[in-house]
């Protein structure tokens, strides 16, 4: 093997480490840290963060870059190799732009102001983490100005997550989106609404986390590589291909919240849990974008997980595990139940035809806020008329509303939420290309199985990591762009058979 090539694999091993090491110090605060740890764990996580950009931005490894041009030019583009060095270039010359010290101070503030949303939000007191957010927009942005020349200032932070997306491209997306899917909440929404309430009974949690448990094992979580537990605010994390986790959380007066977020987080973890082996250690061994990492979350969560195939065989798993509770509702009035349209405050609970919208909502509003066009201390009143406005309904109080999102508070403000509903788009995308190489799935999703899928996804996403980008990636599995029309075929199928329009 090239000698310059092995020794940026070290350095990047090492990189990779330290982030690895972080990772497994914010699950540890989001799960069982006392809140008494917060500001050693702030200073911990700065450190490392530090630690990882300095070691990331050493001299040696632009040299090694340099050195490797044409090494990677002689390789065919999809090899390790290749993709490790283009991978890399790109992420070395965008991480040379932000001094260490900088993102060190940053993430201590981060950790620190999710500490205090964790308090704040069950309080319902926005006052509380005011001056927190005003800070957090400060440093957003500061990151973006060290990429000077973007069109739009929330292009740089759109790039962390979704690289080759931009303001303008997600707008138009949007738009295009946002005209298909509005006259169709309306069709729905102007029809008597559907009866959920068999979800609202009480659900004692350690069911619930035990039959959730079974599913996403079935489904594919290998819990030998994992492990699940509560939090305030479900994720699903990797510290290696050998050790990916899911959180959750539980309302034992609402089912869909814990069997939804389960199925939801395993999408993640099994796309983390099928990266080749022959990534692990290096940067290419995690999802390629934040949306094509929610296009499994949301394919597993809706695409299989509310299927009326899926529950024909799960539907009287689940009534031997909650009986009293469903005795007296049969199939047909639970899938009904779990694919209720209605304009809703919660995002993570919001049904598959309005969840864009609440996705678009805080796009809008967070450009708004880098613009300089909305101040932290008007958001709340913004949130509440954009919701009247989208959706016809008005948030109560502020935990339902602009504080029920951890992103703002514990991660970012910019380049976040979109992913969700490009994830929407993908996944739409990425399983009608499963379906017509693989037309035995449906059946096999009756049956409770969901190997082929599974392994399908494998081949054709998972095992490639962050090999490609968005782009090429979406090229490469469905010989075409990232595309709007599979997901609205979807919506209009499944729904217009639902609700007869």
């Amino acid at each position: 093997m090239n000698k310059s090539y092995s020794e940026l694999v070290t350095l990047l091993q090492e990189v990779t480490n330290l982030q690895r090491a972080a990772a497994v110090l914010r699950w540890d605060q989001s799960t069982y840290m006392p809140p008494g740890g917060a500001t050693a764990r702030s200073r911990q996580l700065a450190t490392l963060q530090q630690l990882a950009q300095e070691k990331f931005t050493d001299r040696r490894i632009g040299r090694l870059l340099d050195a490797l041009e044409p090494y990677a030019e002689s390789l065919d583009h999809d090899s390790v190799e290749a993709s490790l060095i283009r991978h890399t270039r790109r992420n070395y010359d965008r991480a040379l732009k932000v001094p260490p010290e900088f993102l060190g101070q940053f993430t201590a503030h981060a950790s620190n102001t999710f500490q205090k949303w964790t308090v704040a939000r069950p309080a319902d007191d926005f006052k509380a983490v005011q001056p927190d957010l005003e800070k957090m927009l400060d440093y957003c942005r500061e990151l973006a100005d060290f990429f000077p020349g973007y069109a739009h200032i929330a292009d740089p932070l759109i790039a962390y997550n979704d690289y080759g997306m931009t303001v303008s491209t997600i707008r138009s997306l949007f738009a295009e989106l946002r005209g298909q899917l509005v006259p169709l909440v309306n069709q729905i929404t102007s029809q008597p609404a559907l009866d959920d309430r068999v979800l609202k009974r009480h659900y004692p949690e350690q069911d619930q986390l035990s039959f959730s448990d079974m599913l996403v094992k079935d489904l594919g979580y290998d819990f030998t590589r994992g492990r699940s537990d509560l939090t305030h605010h479900p994720f699903e994390t990797s510290f290696s291909i050998g050790d990916v986790r899911i959180t959750t959380r539980v309302n034992e007066n609402y089912l869909g919240d814990c069997l939804f977020s389960m199925m939801h987080e395993a999408g993640h973890a099994m796309y983390e849990q099928g990266i080749s082996m022959g990534l692990e250690g290096i940067p290419l061994a995690r999802g390629t974008s934040s949306g094509v990492h929610e296009s499994q979350s949301r394919l597993w969560e809706n695409l299989v997980g509310r299927s009326m195939g899926f529950w024909r065989h799960y539907y009287p798993k689940l009534q031997a595990a909650f009986p009293d509770q469903l005795a007296d509702t049969d199939l047909e009035a639970f899938y009904r139940a779990i694919n209720k349209v209605e304009r809703s405050l919660i995002r993570t609970e919001a049904d598959e035809v309005t969840y864009n919208l609440h996705v678009m909502i805080r796009f809008d509003l967070e450009l708004a806020l880098l613009e300089g066009e909305l101040a932290v201390s008007d958001l709340p009143e913004s949130w509440n008329q954009r919701y009247e406005q989208d959706l016809g309904i008005s948030p109560p109080d502020d935990r339902d509303g602009v504080l029920q999102d951890i992103h703002w508070y514990g991660m970012r403000i910019g380049g976040l939420f979109q992913g969700y509903t490009l994830g929407n788009i993908l996944g739409a995308q990425f399983y009608q290309r499963a379906l017509l190489d693989r037309p035995q799935i449906p059946e096999e999703i009756q049956n409770g199985e969901f190997n082929t899928l599974r392994e399908w996804l494998i081949e054709n996403i998972y095992q490639h990591g962050s090999k490609f980008t968005t782009g090429e990636l979406v090229e490469r599995v469905t010989g075409g762009a990232i595309s709007i029309d599979p997901y609205i075929h979807y919506l209009e199928s499944k729904y217009g058979a639902l609700y007869t329009l």
